[in-house]
């Protein structure tokens, strides 16, 4: 197997000792366990070292890899200008790691300086690369890979991992790969992410299970455990234990401390014999399928018709007819509707009407999926290879209602439609994120382009959400 040794690193800068100074003596544990992890990876002799990170910029819809010839970044932003480093990029590597991610169905996105300015963000190496690198730099001078970590799914990281795996085989490129990122940011009243019980609860589950190589536990942990925590790294670790699928392992961790209420592990792992036993991709295809099997059992008459319409348009171009045996509110009634089409959790189209445009509510409905899924004009149109990963959901508006003023309005009960001189703007009631009334008024105004200074109308609307 090429992917030769994995590794779980932190990445605080005061790790470095011209950024951490005298605080390097509060994490002892630590730098000797990187020294001793940079040790075990030169033995290794890796000809790339491939490193996935939570602080490149990160999408919500793809993993982001860099493709310029030569990578390089510094920790100025940290105090210690001096501390930088160059290096060349291995671009064959890249180019089969990005032909194996299409292989998964996983959507990439290539970062190169040509894209920096038109994009703005930045495309030199964070510190969740630099800092390891300030280490391994001591023993090894060799070209790198530098990937994100994204919102997508956990499934879709560990398959990552898997074509990481691929594509080094491919290439007989005998590979360490660097998971970088710390665990729960909440172990301590003086956290920089407040404080949570469950913050150790989930750094202490995470190194048992990388102990023990339980990998198959570590990616089905209780959401809200990891909600709780805090973490930025779990998508990184999911990612490398990924890329040792199929294989008997030897996984230890070499050090975990937290004293500035941010769990810090470092851990390696090295492949032993091929174990088709766990080959764990196998065991996350089946949860997914079971979990669409179940979401497609469930679904609403209108959740069912949206999707039935996105499928055969983007199949066949063809819009299907609502068919007789849909229920007859959907048939005799008219009224707007908005549906809204997630991928991996994050949106991936929305449109509606409050106006009635069609002759009853199932055309609405077909109309508005179609417009979604083809015309929502933040995101490209869907490919038919995506269909099998997306959740819809329909509302149906009630009629709106004009207010006098924003006491009448609750994010998580009402609709809200804003509007003046022929401008106007509308958000649904109880979105993601959206918690208070002033939250929900100023993106309803910023979608229509009115000034928050400027007087509107106000409108209220309630709303019946089918899944």
């Amino acid at each position: 197997m090429s992917v030769a040794i994995g590794c779980v690193v932190p990445h605080p800068p005061i790790l470095v000792p011209e950024v951490g100074r005298e605080n390097l003596n509060r994490i002892q544990a630590t730098v000797k366990g990187i020294k001793e992890l940079t040790r075990e990876i030169a033995k290794m002799q890796p000809e790339t070292l491939v490193f996935i990170s939570p602080h490149s910029p990160a999408f919500s819809d793809a993993i982001a890899i860099k493709v310029d010839p030569e990578l390089e970044g510094s920790l100025t932003q940290f105090g210690a200008s001096s501390i930088s480093f160059k290096a060349r990029n291995d671009l064959k590597l890249v180019e089969e790691i990005l032909a194996e991610a299409q292989a998964f169905n996983i959507p990439t996105f290539t970062l190169s300086k040509k894209l920096r300015f038109e994009f703005k963000f930045s495309t030199e190496l964070d510190h969740g690369i630099l800092v390891p690198l300030y280490y391994l730099r001591r023993e090894l001078d060799i070209p790198l890979v530098s990937l994100s970590i994204s919102y997508l799914s956990y499934y879709k990281h560990y398959s990552l991992g898997v074509a990481i795996q691929n594509a080094s085989d491919r290439l007989n490129r005998r590979v360490a790969f660097i998971a970088s990122g710390d665990l729960s940011h909440r172990l301590t009243p003086e956290a920089p992410g407040g404080y949570s019980p469950r913050g150790r609860e989930f750094d202490h589950l995470v190194k048992d299970l990388l102990e023990r190589a339980a990998f198959k536990d570590l990616l089905v942990i209780d959401k809200s455990l990891i909600e709780e925590a805090g973490e930025c790294g779990l998508r990184s670790i999911i990612a490398l234990v990924g890329a040792f699928n199929g294989y008997q392992v030897d996984s230890r961790v070499l050090s975990y401390e937290g004293p500035f209420g941010v769990g810090y592990l470092i851990a390696l792992i090295r492949p032993l014999e091929r174990d088709e036993n766990r080959d764990f991709l196998k065991f996350l295809t089946e949860i997914r399928c079971a979990e669409r099997k179940e979401l497609r059992e469930k679904e609403s008459a209108p959740v069912r018709l949206a999707r039935e319409a996105v499928e055969k348009y983007i199949r066949e171009g063809k819009i299907i007819k609502p068919s007789e045996d849909l229920p007859d509110y959907l048939h005799k009634r008219r009224a707007g509707a908005f549906v809204s089409i997630k991928k991996e959790g994050t949106l991936r189209g929305c449109i509606g009407t409050t106006a009635l445009t069609q002759p009853n509510l199932a055309c609405e409905i077909i109309r508005n999926a179609i417009h979604s899924a083809t015309r929502d004009p933040r995101f490209w149109p869907i490919e038919p290879s995506e269909l099998s990963d997306l959740v819809y959901s329909v509302d149906i508006l009630e009629e709106p209602e004009e207010i006098p003023d924003e006491s009448y309005l609750d994010p998580r009960e009402y609709g809200v439609i804003v509007e003046s001189k022929g401008r106007t703007g509308l958000l649904l009631p109880d979105l993601e994120g959206v918690n208070t009334v002033e939250e929900q008024v100023a993106i309803a105004r910023k979608k229509a382009g009115i000034p928050l200074e400027e007087p509107v109308k106000l409108y209220r609307f309630k709303v019946t959400r089918y899944r």
